[in-house]
């Protein structure tokens, strides 16, 4: 079943670049987050609520604690970059980027979770990485210099993060059940977020949020909680360095909406790149 979560994950985080990417034209990218991640954190404790699994609060140990909360600080440094990357260039440009987080993750899999890597695995890795390098240069061509440079920094950093989001949440969310553990992570996002808003200055920001946008808002924060909460099902019952690759397959769906939405097209070598990618992350489920 964990393999079913995991495929759940990528699609709703797929569709949440599309909808965020609509909520920022005009609004600020901090704004955002902070707004999504109210979202995210009321469906989330909805799901506790549902399951009933709000008691076990009381019986997490300091180590899992220590743990949630960093994941937490990871995942708003994640998307805090995240959501500037994609105010400043294109879904296709960042999307790749991002997704390269895959190659970190499983590195660091190896390093801290002990969990093998095979040759077959190797070979996925070496796919990845030359998919995410045709797809990168395609689009650095493109765009001005300093526009470039600005949303790949973004981009790259949101990755970084990102692999130590998947590597901290796996040890934080042994033996806590997986809603609990993503809500209380969402919590530390929520407060990371807000404080980024009102140390910059950012509060009146929120009243001139145009109306649509706060909907695309919205509906990104609802997409990225069905994303988390599938995704931590699946890397509460499976190993990290196979789930990560399956829920990095969301960039199917945000180039296919990309293309529909935002009319983005992806040049012959830069597809080529997406083949790589994709086969690559299908051969991390080969045991």
């Amino acid at each position: 079943m964990w393999v079913l979560f995991a495929f759940g994950s990528a699609l709703f985080a797929g569709l949440t670049s599309i909808l965020a990417k609509c909520g920022i034209k005009e609004t600020d990218s901090d704004v955002t987050t902070a707004i999504r991640t109210i979202i995210v954190l009321i469906f989330s404790w909805l799901m506790v609520g549902i399951v009933g699994s709000a008691p076990g609060i009381s019986n997490l140990n300091t180590k899992t604690w220590v743990f949630l909360v960093l994941s937490g600080l990871a995942t708003g440094a994640s998307w805090l970059c995240d959501f500037r990357a994609l105010q400043l260039g294109d879904v296709n440009k960042v999307v790749p980027v991002d997704k390269s987080s895959i190659i970190l993750t499983i590195l660091l899999a190896l390093i801290f979770l002990g969990e093998p890597v095979s040759w077959i695995k190797g070979a996925a890795i070496v796919l990845i990485g030359a998919g995410t390098f045709l797809m990168i240069e395609k689009k650095v061509v493109s765009g001005k210099k300093q526009e470039k440079k600005s949303w790949f920094l973004y981009a790259a950093l949101s990755a970084v993060f990102a692999s130590l989001t998947s590597i901290l949440g796996k040890i934080g969310i042994e033996g806590v059940e997986s809603n609990l553990g993503t809500s209380i992570r969402t919590g530390v996002v929520l407060v990371m977020a807000w404080l980024i808003v009102i140390i910059r200055g950012k509060q009146k920001a929120l009243k001139s949020i145009p109306k649509n946008e706060l909907g695309f808002i919205c509906l990104s924060g609802l997409a990225t909680g069905s994303s988390w909460l599938c995704y931590y099902k699946a890397l509460q019952e499976g190993p990290a360095s196979v789930v990560v690759p399956i829920d990095k397959l969301s960039i199917l769906v945000s180039i296919a909406f990309s293309a529909i939405v935002f009319k983005e097209r992806l040049s012959k070598k830069a597809a080529f790149g997406l083949v790589l990618i994709v086969v690559g992350t299908l051969m991390m489920l080969i045991k």
